[in-house]
């Protein structure tokens, strides 16, 4: 969905159309039953109050809490009971619930995400949670599609609000910053750990809109960066030339897989979640066979803690089928003990800064909500609005609460 590829009256179908399964939420009363018994002693201790028409409250929360707002209850608890890790946000994507302060009130569900389901149902999470689809595995053509389904939305969507860098991951804060310093304070971090300097070469994974090619161009390095977003690759291309930078970076349409060449550093951003665990070992392989000896790899990465990534790894979840397909968020351990197995690199530096990206996200979401108006003369719809709110504030709601955390690692070859 593009703004350069796609004609806008085509975009403004019925949100029936475009939205299939939203309009009626599938039929299961024991299940729907089950999942209300469940909500119910899952809330009973969050600092939430969760509304019903009736008037019946729900939750710990008083009178200053934040609210979950049950407008249709008997929907929202059938799509919970079709499936928990899906029905909750396709329940607000479709207005069964509400709420004015949705990362607060997310916030407390995302604190407790291992043990909302009690220990002794856990236990039978296979035969319940759906598997990822085949179609949505990271194989060459896989990847492309899946990152189609987000990147490539339209470059005119992030622009309305992410700041002028267009970065699309955690900004790092010092003090005083504002969100376009913070975001070259991440990127400067970044490049510190991968050594970047005056005649470094370097590939970046990941091009996203430029910005750190742009600066990492600007310490006298010349840049080789690999995306397989053709929206995101023609912005970039734009803003190098605008920059006067054409000379010293090569945007290229092409997987890490299908690299060539050898360099002083390899930088990444937030591309390692977007790999899927099959295939970490190829991505890990091939930093190390890019890299030559003394080398520097610099990585910025989404990361949860390592017995949630293994519990959760086969889960598949609304934020999959909604926003980033065949994607897995990895763990510190895994990340480090990849680079050593399969790269044969060693880690020469961590930084954690989870509450930076809560804060990032919450900008991000204000901006969304300011200038929806601007979004949706770009023709997406109403469910698109509640499904980028969610997708947003869910986030903000998990580097909030710790479940996610964000790290910056730096290793050397």
């Amino acid at each position: 969905m593009t703004t350069s590829s796609v004609d806008r009256n085509a975009r403004r179908e019925s949100e029936e159309d475009r939205w299939p399964g939203l309009a009626d939420a599938p039929r299961s009363p024991l299940r729907a039953r089950i999942a209300e018994s469940l909500f119910r002693r899952a809330v009973r201790p969050l600092d939430v109050r969760v509304v019903f028409p009736g008037g019946e409250v729900l939750g710990s929360g008083g009178e200053g809490a934040p609210e979950m707002r049950l407008h249709r209850p008997s929907a929202f608890f059938h799509r919970l009971g079709v499936d928990a890790k899906i029905g909750f946000g396709e329940s607000y994507m479709a207005g069964d619930w509400s709420s004015d302060r949705l990362a607060e009130l997310l916030t407390p569900f995302a604190a407790r995400m291992a043990t909302l389901i009690p220990p002794a149902l856990q236990r039978f999470r296979r035969f319940v949670d759906r598997r990822h689809p085949a179609s949505e595995r990271n194989t060459i053509e896989g990847a492309r599609a899946n990152i189609h389904r987000h990147y490539d939305l339209s470059n005119d969507l992030f622009a309305t609000f992410l700041d002028e860098t267009m970065m699309y991951s955690s900004a790092l804060f010092g003090p005083g910053d504002d969100l376009s310093a913070a975001q070259h304070r991440k990127i400067d971090s970044v490049l510190d750990y991968a050594g970047v300097r005056e005649g470094s070469d370097v590939l970046e994974i990941g091009t996203g809109w430029g910005e750190l090619a742009i600066r990492a161009a600007r310490r006298g390095a010349r840049v080789t960066s690999l995306t397989i977003s053709e929206e995101q690759r023609a912005l970039a291309t734009r803003r190098i030339a605008e920059a006067g930078l054409s000379d010293r970076i090569d945007v290229q349409l092409c997987d890490y897989r299908h690299s060539e060449g050898e360099y002083d550093a390899v930088v990444s951003v937030e591309m390692i979640e977007a790999v899927g665990a099959d295939y970490w070992p190829t991505f890990y392989a091939t930093i190390g066979q890019r890299l030559r000896p003394g080398g520097r790899f610099g990585l910025q990465a989404i990361t949860m803690n390592h017995d949630r990534m293994l519990a959760s790894a086969a889960s598949y979840t609304w934020v999959h089928k909604y926003i980033f397909p065949g994607g897995l968020i990895p763990s510190v351990v895994s990340i480090e003990q990849g680079l050593a197995e399969h790269a044969q690199l060693t880690s020469q530096g961590l930084r954690e800064f989870g509450q930076d990206y809560a804060r990032t996200l919450k900008m991000w979401r204000e901006r969304f909500t300011q200038r929806w108006a601007e979004v949706a003369d770009h023709g997406f719809d109403e469910v698109f609005r509640r499904m980028w709110e969610f997708y947003l504030a869910y986030s903000e709601a998990g580097f909030r609460s710790g479940y996610l955390k964000v790290h910056q690692f730096g290793f050397v070859r």
